[in-house]
């Protein structure tokens, strides 16, 4: 790794039901190589919350960064990416809405044929997913044990983080990468690629891979944010 490299910046940003530990296979292969990383825990109350939640994160860092967000964390990153601090964004089987666009908006006409997502009615302004179909959907790559400790700790998702529209998408400006799971059943993979093809992203593809393939394959998730920040 170069020195210019060596400087750069990495945070990562959950998305919904879940929160930042799940990062940790990242997290640690990204430090094996260099990189200073810096995890957000995002409260999930409102898309505005968790965009001020990642610039502070953010503007306690001295330098570049790149911005990695998992699911709803794309949304967190599409706007949270302008701070003049973010030099690259990455996507991780994640949401890249466009501007007056939010997740609820991109969700709502699910293609035919598509897996449906197994969230449960909204309790108190909060939404769960389903805990007897939480592996299926979500982690269906990783051991039963870890699938089923995700299920009972889970975090409640926000209607207003769910609802939150994005105003200045930052992939406009901001060079981006995708990192797209093959066997998704969270964001169905063609919605992931169409996201990815039209924010211009360099994309790479993970067979097999379930929306958990941060945890999964953090390996191959940690190579495509080493190659945003090469890039």
């Amino acid at each position: 790794m170069n020195t210019s490299t060596q400087r750069l910046n990495v945070v990562l940003v959950h998305g919904g039901f879940v929160d930042g530990s799940g990062w940790q296979g990242v997290y640690d292969a990204l430090k094996a190589d260099g990189f200073n990383v810096a995890v957000v825990q995002n409260p999930t109350l409102s898309l505005a919350g968790d965009v001020a939640a990642t610039h502070q994160v953010i503007e306690s860092l001295t330098g570049p960064v790149v911005l990695v967000g998992h699911s709803y964390g794309g949304a967190v990153i599409t706007e949270a990416g302008t701070h003049e601090q973010v030099a690259a964004l990455a996507y991780i089987t994640a949401f890249a809405p466009d501007a007056g666009e939010s997740v609820a908006t991109l969700i709502a006409n699910p293609a035919p044929g598509a897996p449906v997502p197994p969230i449960l009615p909204p309790v108190n302004g909060f939404l769960a997913l389903d805990r007897d179909k939480f592996a299926d959907s979500f982690a269906g790559d990783l051991p039963e044990a870890e699938a089923r400790f995700m299920a009972d700790s889970q975090v409640p998702w926000g209607l207003d983080a769910l609802n939150g529209p994005v105003t200045e998408p930052a992939w406009r400006t901001k060079p981006s990468w995708y990192l797209v799971a093959g066997d998704d059943r969270m964001i169905p993979p063609p919605a992931q690629r169409a996201m990815a093809e039209r924010i211009g992203a360099k994309t790479v593809e993970v067979p097999g891979a379930s929306h958990s393939v941060y945890l999964s394959q953090s390996a191959a998730t940690a190579d495509l944010i080493k190659q945003a920040a090469r890039g």
